[in-house]
This record gives C-alpha cells, sequence and structure tokens, in this order.
C-alpha cells in the first residue's frame, strides 16, 4: 500500500490500497480522504499533522479521491477531508471538514 505511512503522511497517493488490504489491518490505522488542490483538505492538514505527531506509530493512509475512484465510494465518501479511524480494517469513526486538532483528536479518542 503505496498511500500508507507509519506517523504523518503529507502526500495524497493514487495508488490506493483495496478493500481487502484495509481489512487485513492489524491495530489502528487513520484513513483519510481528499485532493491536494481542496482548499479544506489544505485548511485541515495542521490538524492532522498535529496530532499524527503525538501518535508517530500510527498508520496514516492518504488517498487522492475523485470522480470514479473506487475506495472513496466503498467508504461512502462525500465530502472532502473525510478522516476516518479504522481498527483492525473496520471504521470506527469518522470525522468530515474538521479544522482543528480537537477534533481529530475526539475521533482517536474512539480507538480500541
Amino acid at each position: 500500500m503505496q498511500a500508507t505511512q507509519i506517523g504523518f503522511n503529507p502526500e495524497y497517493s493514487e495508488d490506493a490500497p483495496s478493500l481487502d488490504e484495509l481489512s487485513g489491518l492489524v491495530g489502528n490505522a487513520l484513513l483519510e480522504f481528499g485532493t491536494p488542490w481542496c482548499g479544506h483538505c489544505q485548511a485541515s492538514r495542521s490538524a492532522i499533522e498535529e496530532v499524527m505527531l503525538e501518535l508517530p506509530d500510527l498508520a496514516h493512509i492518504k488517498v487522492f479521491d475523485g470522480k470514479g475512484k473506487r475506495l472513496g465510494r466503498q467508504f461512502s465518501v462525500t465530502l472532502w477531508p473525510t478522516l476516518i479511524l479504522l481498527h483492525d480494517g473496520k471504521e470506527v469513526g469518522r470525522v468530515i471538514r474538521f479544522t482543528t486538532a480537537n477534533e481529530v483528536r475526539k475521533l482517536m479518542s474512539l480507538s480500541v
């Protein structure tokens, strides 16, 4: 999964993992959908980066989303950025169009 990095991932990847690959994950991972040109995505970047610095061992999967992108549709993503917390490959929570680190921390508090 080229979209996956441990710790903060600065780049959206066109090479999205499959749903099967995500289902095989063990532990927690943060799945982010958006685009590099999206203003909302750019505004949220510092919030994610701040929280990811507090969780340096967490996998951050950053996926370029858009029309015809299958993974975003499989997760019913309609707005960017969408941040989804996965545990063992299953969604445990999400936050959409967030702007503060506290919104991301609140999502992370749902981790198992």
